[in-house]
């Protein structure tokens, strides 16, 4: 049985969504330093070009190739800008099932990119890799992330109490880390049924944990 995703792009009317390229690294670099990616990610503090080369063109084929999952790099169709991210990861070969996360750029917020570019691996996901189950975590006070969770048809199926850890800005401009609970979501086949395209409207960064689970 396969036990790793094929290496492939996939296009919707607005995006592509493919694997990073060297050229995406400086925009990685800005996207990453967002305050909202630092509080409800767990990216590196501070994040640093050299991260972002790491993260791109190591860490994120890494996750392939060793069959944990796949990353794709999420750009404008037509510009090739970079919008985000969606990765799925803690890949289940042998349940066929996969947790997702995402993260959008601040300047691509609120167009739909997220709902559109995750319903697209969603069906991805379904039709040609014939998963059973896509799962997302997102944290309690990310409602942003909960909107685009409920726009694709996820049901939330409960809550794991304090179970994730988010960050919050000190006085002193710095970050600390703090407890959350983390609302479980998933979405199978079926609860795609009805579920318009193109989405539009809620946007962010969704999904408990993305970068630190590449190494």
């Amino acid at each position: 049985m396969t036990s790793t995703f094929p290496d492939i792009s996939i296009s919707t009317e607005r995006l592509v969504l493919r694997p990073f390229e060297e050229a995406d690294v400086p925009a990685l670099a800005d996207m990453m330093t967002d305050e909202f990616v630092v509080a409800w990610t767990r990216a590196p503090y501070p994040y640093t070009q050299r991260d972002a080369r790491d993260q791109a063109l190591r860490l994120a084929p890494a996750e392939r190739t060793t069959g944990r999952g796949i990353v794709f790099a999420v750009a404008e169709f037509l510009t090739q800008r970079l919008v985000g991210i969606v990765h799925l990861r803690n890949t289940d070969w042998r349940i066929l099932g996969t947790e997702v996360s995402y993260i959008t750029a601040p300047w691509a917020r609120g167009e739909g990119y997220a709902s559109e570019s995750v319903l697209a691996v969603a069906r991805w996901l379904f039709q040609d890799q014939k998963f059973e189950r896509l799962e997302l975590r997102t944290a309690a006070d990310n409602t942003a992330a909960q909107q685009v969770a409920q726009k694709i048809g996820c049901i939330s199926e409960g809550v794991l109490r304090n179970a994730g850890i988010a960050r919050t800005q000190t006085e002193d401009g710095g970050w600390t880390d703090l407890r959350t609970d983390l609302i479980v979501w998933s979405l199978l086949a079926e609860d795609l049924d009805g579920v318009p395209e193109p989405l539009a409207g809620t946007d962010g960064f969704g999904g408990y944990a993305t970068y630190s689970d590449w190494g």
